[in-house]
Parts: structure tokens; sequence; C-alpha cells
């Protein structure tokens, strides 16, 4: 069957001719999935029964099951378990920032990438979202809170660029003026740094903004850290980096958990200065979030704070993340595991 919501509107338009139908129904259902977010072909009131039954009977329409959220006390923020069609689950989080709502979306199920401080990656990855699939993430979320998304990151559960395809398709489909319309610029898509697949979103010559997940001052200690690192050096990824910002002029984000002990020291930020100091970008510092899985321990505010001003002495601009939902399982796949283990405990 055809995922409808994964076509985009002129792929669409070729389907509903295909049908028999005039061209406008696809305006019409077009219209229906990505800004009134039907939940349903039975919620499309201005196409006829016929067309609503065929359309059910040769297209797949997929919706999101919400299975589990939690609300975090501290800052609203809230963490969505999704259920998807083949029963396999996803994590989403909606949060509340001053500028407006953000939502962060999985891209897979799990994640290969073996990131050692990752809770989505300890069982490895079990399959690719559709485009459908991460859309529906912010339909669901904007229909369950009753509020507008004014960013998107693509941060969640899996290596977005492990899912280039789709994720790509997805892009355009959010960003088209016929939906949902988010500027391009506010949508920021993370790597850990499949070199190759980096160079390909390049030559897109997209608006939206890269992070990369660096996470080590220096290829030895990424190694130990990431596995991607194996594949692709650091000086390969910098090249990489470079090369998006010539190609679409966005300024790059480096993301860096701090990890007490491992990666935090003064050697350390000295280091990251001198690797990033001809860049255009930001380093955005997290302390690590502890999972029960590693004994990985955040660093101390303290330590968090002097690891900031060493950089910025050095003139690299770093910003620490406003630690959300602490309390409700924040890290990606945290909540997905926890829930899967009630379960199995529970049988």
């Amino acid at each position: 069957m055809t995922d409808i919501k994964s076509l985009t509107k002129d792929e669409l338009t070729d389907l509903i001719k295909g049908m028999g139908e005039p061209g406008f129904r696809a305006g019409q259902i077009y219209d229906w999935m990505h800004k009134k977010q039907a939940r349903s072909f039975e919620e499309m009131t201005n196409l006829s029964k016929s067309l609503r039954e065929k359309l059910s009977e040769e297209c797949e329409f997929v919706s999101l099951k919400i299975e589990r959220v939690q609300e975090s006390k501290i800052d609203g923020t809230r963490k969505y378990l999704f259920e998807l069609g083949d029963g396999n689950l996803i994590e989403s989080v909606f949060m509340k920032y001053r500028f407006g709502n953000s939502v962060c979306v999985s891209s897979q199920v799990g994640c290969r990438m073996g990131c050692r401080f990752c809770a989505s990656t300890i069982d490895g990855v079990e399959r690719n979202l559709a485009p459908s699939e991460i859309l529906d993430q912010i339909y669901s979320i904007m229909r369950d809170t009753g509020e507008k998304v004014s960013r998107v990151v693509v941060m969640g559960s899996g290596e977005p660029l492990d899912n280039y395809d789709n994720v790509l398709t997805f892009v355009k489909l959010l960003t088209d003026e016929n939906g949902l319309n988010l500027g391009q610029r506010n949508l920021t898509i993370s790597t850990c740094g499949i070199v190759p697949n980096m160079k390909r979103l390049a030559e897109e010559k997209l608006q939206i903004n890269l992070a990369i997940s660096l996470h080590a001052s220096n290829q030895a200690k990424r190694q130990e850290l990431m596995p991607i690192a194996n594949k692709y050096s650091i000086d390969e990824l910098l090249d990489a980096c470079r090369d998006y910002f010539d190609k679409t002029g966005r300024q790059l984000t480096f993301e860096y958990s701090l990890v007490g002990g491992v990666n935090d020291t003064d050697g350390d930020a000295d280091e990251l200065a001198d690797l990033l100091k001809e860049l255009n970008c930001v380093v955005n510092l997290i302390p690590v979030n502890p999972i029960k899985e590693r004994d990985f321990v955040e660093s101390t505010g303290e330590r968090v704070q002097s690891f900031k001003k060493k950089l910025e002495k050095r003139r690299i601009n770093a910003t620490v993340r406003r630690e959300m939902g602490r309390d409700i399982d924040g890290a990606c796949g945290q909540l997905r595991r926890r829930h899967i283990s009630e379960k199995h405990d529970g049988n």
C-alpha cells in the first residue's frame, strides 16, 4: 500500500490522477494531512465517500498512537512515547522556550551508531522511520497540546543521516508552503558524523542547521566514545563541516557532552579550541544525562562553567544547554527502554 503521508504534493497529484480523480483533490487531501493534521481519511469531509473508501483500500494512512506521556514538574517539558503501526516504539520531546515551542523527533527505531553515553543505541537499530512517521510525531504533539511548533530538531533516537532519503523527504514536506511551512532555518538536523552524507546534504543547498555530535577534542578520545570515529577521522569530519558551511553559509553547531573525568578537563577545552578555531561555529556544552547501563557521570556545574570560560577566552562561542526534562527520562532512548523493561518484567 502507498504511504500517502510520505508523498510530496506532486507525487500525490500523480497518484490521485491515476485513480481517475481530478488533480485538485490532491490539494484537498494534502491540506487535510499537513495543515489540518487529520488522523484518518474519514475526517476529510469535503471528499466523497467513494473516494475516501478508495483511498482507505489503496493507501496507508500513518497516524501514531500516543502510548505514554510524561510531563516535567520542573519546566513543563513533555516526553512522548509513540507506538508505530508495527508495534515498535519511538520517542519525541516537546519543549517550551521563550522564543516558542520546539519538538525533538526521532528518525529511526533505535540506533546503530553505538555512542557510549546514549541509551537509544544500546539495542541497536530496528528500522528506519518513513517520512510520515517522522512528521506525525510533530502533528500528534500539536494535536495533543493544542499549541504551534516553531522549531524542530531531528535529534531524538536514531542517526538522521543513516536514514538520509527519508529524512530529506521529511524536510521537504515539513518546510513545504502548502503544509506546515516551517522555515528551513528553524530546522536542525543532528549527526554523529557520516561524512559522505554530510557532503550530500551540503549539495542540497538547503538552509537547515547542522549540529555535529563531536564529544571529544581529539581522534583517540573520540574513538573511545563514538565508534563512527573508527570509520571517519576527526579531520575528515571537520573537512565535511567546512564544506557544509561553504555551500550553505549556515553556522555549525558542535554538540559536546561533558562526561566527568573523561572529556571535561582544561586540556580538553584548549585542544577543542585549537580544533575549531577556524570554523564559524558554536559549541553546545551538554552535561551528560547519566543512564543506568553506563558508568559515566556528569561534570559538575563548576567544571562545566570552567570549560565554557576556557573556550570563550579562546574566542570560541559556547553555550550550556538548558537541561530539559531531567525528571522524566529526558535523554534519548531512556523512556522507551524503561517502558519495554516494565512490560517485560510484568509478563
